[in-house]
Order: C-alpha cells, then structure tokens, then sequence
C-alpha cells in the first residue's frame, strides 16, 4: 500500500475548507434580509463607481447600477466555488476528468439551495434566472480550473522532459 504525501494531504484539507469556506459566505449572504443584502451592494456599487472613475473609465461607472453589481458578485461567487470543486476534485482522485461531474452538479445544486434560502430571508426573492447566472458562474470557473491544471500538467511534462535530457 503506497503512502499518501503530506503534500497531497495538506492540499486536500486548505481546498476542501476554502470550498467550505465558499460555500458558508454563498448561503450566509443569501440569508442577509434585503436590506442589508442592498446595502453592502451599495458600498461595492460606489466603490467600484470610484475603481473605475480613477481607471479613467467615467461611462462605464456611469452605467454601474446595483443590478449589474449583484448579478456580477453571484457570477464570481460560483466561478470560485466552481474553482475550487475542480481543485478540490483533482485532489481526491488521479482520474478527475472522469468524475467532471461531481463538480458540475456541485454548482448547481449550490445554485438551487441559495435561491431556496432567498425564498425564506425577508424582502429577498428567488429567480430562475439567478440559478442560471450562479450555475453559468460555477461552469466558468470549472472551466478555468481544468485549464490551470493542463496548463500545470503540460508545464510538469516539459520540465520532466527537459531534466532527461
């Protein structure tokens, strides 16, 4: 029986709780009552207005609105969370892309659970199209995550390569 690297087990327990980690900050802002939900999307709203005014990019922080924020904060969210499935995947089993599945039902899952959770939190609602937006969101970062890892394997093959020369 081969022992497992502490490498290996060290990877494995920072991505499955940054996952976790992920996850709680998904649900517990979906529990926030609509208020406070509208609030702290006000303050990324000015904040992002001022990022863009000093970028020199005055129309594109004239045309920031709430909306556009909120469904940008769910799409990153889930490209994270889709993030760190892969990863976390990769770091349980050798033959990830055979169980490329796991991730992607993850995403959506997370997806139904959050518009759930809105469905109970006062002054919030739920929308088909958000679990859209948070599932488009986890495929995304899915999508990312098998990149950096073909990109990380191709680089390990080059460099394993070139030291046989």
């Amino acid at each position: 029986m081969q022992k497992t690297s502490p490498w290996l087990i060290a990877a494995r327990v920072i991505f499955t709780f940054a996952l976790i980690a992920c996850i709680v900050f998904i649900f517990s802002n979906s529990m926030q009552i609509g208020d406070v939900s509208e609030t702290a999307s006000g303050r990324v709203l000015l904040l992002m207005k001022k990022v863009f005014t000093r970028l020199g990019m005055p129309g594109a922080a004239n045309h920031l609105t709430d909306h556009i924020v909120r469904k940008l904060a769910h799409f990153c969210e889930y490209a994270l969370e889709g993030f760190l499935l892969t990863l976390c995947l990769r770091v349980y089993t050798r033959h990830f892309f055979v169980h490329i599945s796991w991730p992607i039902l993850g995403g959506l899952l997370t997806a139904l659970t959050d518009e759930t959770i809105q469905m109970f939190s006062d002054g919030r609602s739920s929308q088909l199209t958000d679990v859209w937006l948070d599932f488009s969101g986890a495929m995304a970062g899915i999508l990312v995550g098998l990149f950096c890892l073909a990109l990380c394997r191709m680089c390990w093959l080059l460099y394993k390569h070139r030291n046989e020369d």
